[in-house]
């Protein structure tokens, strides 16, 4: 059974004025000969799915939507399945979730990770594939776009939940694949809390891991026998230049599940940055950089030493981000070193510890969740 799964898409820009013409194959006509190679294959839906009526959430970032021409192109592909938890799928609130709900079981796609609330947004995806049973866990780690006992979103990260749904998705199939979104976004390795995580998923009774999000790729390992995969960066997702760093390269991974083994196969491609659409690479395009990545995973010193070193050169950047006083004046003083800071050593010390302690940051959950401004 060979399963084949691709990162983020969002047909933005150059590529929707494509789709909006239906030239599917300009964008995707490449890689379509990939994906009749693999039994059943699988991409993240980056985006819901709008008719122009439907209002954006307030959140922090940009809201991302796209027209049912993007399901269209992913079936032209030949995707037979989207993955639905990530960061943007509730950006056009319960009508955003709602048609693209609809627009998947129109064209015949299915999907996992995303419903009108938590109970349908958690439902694990069962296939039967080449007389095999397929079981899909899909989940995202907590933006905006969480569903809720009566709103629409995307299944949460919560490896406690997760644990009992791979426990019972492995007791119901042959095989568990566990979907992942999340990471720090243009940084190339997990973090080790997303290493510990999905290993602990491995341990719970998972055949294997993909992780994507963080718009550029990642390495992978082999954990007790089975593929973990950090990043496989964007798929086809444009954006104007100059791009960000590992914006416009990626791979899509093949999972090939066999009686005694897993194999698996990358296929590297670029995407969307001078030639717009999803162009093949060579087999061995990033075997270097990837291999320099697995190394650094696969041993816990130097990546808490990578990890360390990444969030130190975010520090100012961060610092920025959480001064109760910005607007776009003081932020561009304070940048410049014009203007300090407004919080005190004091503030800081509270903040640590409502973050940090675990009693403290359920209160503190609940009060961003639900203080009206």
């Amino acid at each position: 059974m060979k399963i084949l799964i691709a990162g983020d898409f969002c047909p933005q820009y150059r590529v929707a004025s494509l789709f909006e013409s239906k030239d599917f194959e300009t964008v995707l006509g490449e890689i379509k000969p990939v994906l009749e190679e693999s039994d059943f294959s699988i991409v993240n839906f980056e985006c819901p799915i709008c008719k122009g009526t439907e209002k954006p959430i307030v959140k922090y970032g940009p809201n991302l939507q796209c027209s049912e021409k993007g399901v269209e192109a992913v079936k032209w592909a030949g995707f037979n399945c989207v993955t639905l938890a990530n960061n943007h799928f509730y950006d056009y609130g319960d009508e955003g979730v709602i048609g693209t709900l609809e627009a998947c079981e129109k064209n015949g796609i299915d999907h996992v990770g995303g419903g009108k609330n938590l109970f349908e947004a958690s439902q694990v995806l069962y296939k039967k594939i080449a007389d095999q049973r397929l079981a899909i866990v899909n989940c995202c780690e907590h933006e905006f776009s969480i569903a809720t006992e009566t709103t629409g979103g995307s299944n949460p990260l919560n490896p406690i939940r997760q644990f009992y749904e791979i426990q019972e998705a492995k007791s119901k199939s042959d095989y568990v694949i566990v979907i992942v979104h999340g990471g720090h976004e243009q940084y190339q390795l997990p973090s080790p809390r997303m290493v510990e995580t999905y290993r602990f998923f491995i341990d719970a009774g998972a055949d294997a891991v993909v992780n994507h999000h963080q718009h550029c790729y990642s390495g992978y390992e082999t954990y007790k026998g089975k593929p973990i995969f950090y990043g496989l960066g964007n798929f086809c997702f444009d954006t104007k230049p100059p791009y960000p760093i590992g914006w416009t390269n990626g791979y899509m991974v093949q999972l090939n599940f066999q009686t005694e083994s897993i194999k698996t196969l990358i296929y590297p491609y670029s995407q969307c940055a001078e030639k717009i659409g999803v162009k093949l690479l060579a087999d061995n395009a990033f075997d270097k950089e990837i291999e320099n990545f697995n190394n650094i995973i696969t041993d816990c010193r130097l990546l808490l030493e990578q990890t360390k070193c990444y969030y130190e050169s975010s520090m100012q950047s961060m610092a920025l981000s959480v001064d109760p006083t910005q607007n776009r004046i003081i932020s561009a003083l304070q940048r410049r070193h014009l203007l300090p800071l407004s919080y005190s050593k004091k503030w800081l010390t509270k903040m640590r510890d409502f973050i940090l302690c675990e009693a403290h940051r359920d209160r503190i959950d609940f009060f961003l969740k639900n203080y009206k401004l």
